[in-house]
């Protein structure tokens, strides 16, 4: 055996090796998957091409909380936390829009009942 072969050998193996590594990664707590379940994306609204406003879901059970959150490239800022509405369904991430959801928090808040928008999905 040559040494350029037992080289090529070995680099072989460790490119072998990274998707591997890289696929364990995922599926253990230090790749984080130990947050799955424990964070949900409510609603989101985009502001303009890289900023966004964001209702997250936090924990579980009796301790969830649900946090408005603005991301822009500067970084991510809580703006409002409060208890999570009991009246929405709870599909995939984006289920309600947005606009909905903003309204059903402003009529909770003052009491009003909630301005009727016509569903775009419904034709």
């Amino acid at each position: 055996m040559t040494p350029g072969f037992g080289s090529l050998l070995g680099f072989a193996a460790v490119i072998a090796l990274i998707p591997l590594v890289l696929w364990l990664l995922k599926r253990t707590p230090v790749g984080g998957a130990a947050a799955h379940g424990v964070m949900r994306v409510v609603a989101m609204l985009p502001i303009s091409t890289n900023q966004r406003i964001l209702a997250v879901e936090v924990g579980s059970g009796e301790g969830r909380t649900w946090l408005l959150l603005g991301v822009s490239p500067a970084g991510i800022q809580t703006l409002h936390s409060m208890a999570p509405l009991a009246d929405l369904p709870s599909g995939p991430a984006g289920g309600a829009p947005f606009a909905q959801l903003l309204a059903r928090l402003q009529s909770a808040k003052t009491g009003d009942a909630p301005p009727t928008t016509p569903n775009p999905d419904a034709r």
